[in-house]
């Protein structure tokens, strides 16, 4: 581990002794995106969700990379004395979960990868980086003015909602709870995924897919087998990539077939 790990906040629900799951959440995201499918999944796991560096109520760092959100993974596993889970990952969070697991498999009895591919995308982020650059904090008084603001450049409402549950208000004004130029500065390295030399991860594999989404490929599909050689692959009828959102009782059920079995 490089000495530049952070302490992660998290959120956590159901019995501590039934089976560790972590949820990793996607860019601009937290833990509480997960919300709505941790109800159909705490009975029965002791379910564990972070805000992943440079988001939530996750410490700042300029530094970010996949390798180094593995590590802060790693050590609040390590804090919280759990030796191995089974790790669900959306977008962002998917490619960490992807690399923690290919780096040590021993943590990771079970991986579920929501709607990413262990490839490089070009990054699809300008239209949202610059509708967050130019709104002036400063200046609005309500979230309706926040939202008004932020579609001059992003159309879509429920990306325009996702964005503005990071929105705090503080005695000072209006604040962003990530780090917007941490991530900006981090977005190429986000878009990518890191060199892998002869990894792979032979454990279970399951990569769910959205059937609106282009985000997993046919031509992906080999570098998946490559490094997850036990792989399956499961797409949701009418979900596109926020598919744990659209349909959670689903998903869930998806999550929850897929690690019993």
């Amino acid at each position: 581990m490089r000495n530049t790990g952070v302490a992660l906040h998290f959120r956590e629900f159901g019995n501590p002794e039934t089976p560790k799951l972590c949820l990793l959440h996607g860019l601009f995201g937290s833990a509480n995106n997960w919300m709505s499918v941790v109800k159909y999944l705490q009975q029965g796991f002791h379910v564990i969700a972070p805000d992943l560096r440079n988001h939530g109520r996750s410490p700042h760092h300029q530094e970010m990379d996949y390798g180094l959100m593995a590590d802060d993974l790693l050590r609040l596993f390590d804090s919280l004395e759990i030796s191995s889970v089974c790790l669900v990952g959306h977008s962002m969070g998917g490619k960490v979960a992807m690399w923690l697991a290919l780096q040590r498999p021993e943590r990771v009895e079970k991986l579920v990868v929501a709607d990413i591919a262990p490839v490089t995308y070009a990054h699809r982020f300008d239209a949202i980086f610059q509708a967050l650059a130019g709104l002036r904090l400063d200046e609005i008084g309500s979230r309706e003015e926040a939202d008004s603001g932020l579609a001059e450049w992003v159309s879509d409402r429920g990306v325009r909602q996702y964005l503005l549950q990071n929105l705090l208000k503080q005695r000072d004004g209006w604040h962003w709870r990530f780090n917007l130029e941490g991530l900006r500065s981090a977005i190429s390295d986000m878009a990518g995924f890191p060199q892998v030399e002869s990894e792979i991860f032979a454990g279970e594999t399951l990569f769910v897919h959205g059937e609106k989404s282009d985000y997993v490929t046919d031509a992906y599909r080999e570098r998946i087998a490559q490094l997850f050689p036990h792989y399956r692959l499961r797409m949701l009828h009418g979900a596109g990539h926020w598919l744990y959102a659209e349909q959670p009782q689903l998903f869930a059920q998806v999550v929850r077939h897929f690690i019993a079995g």
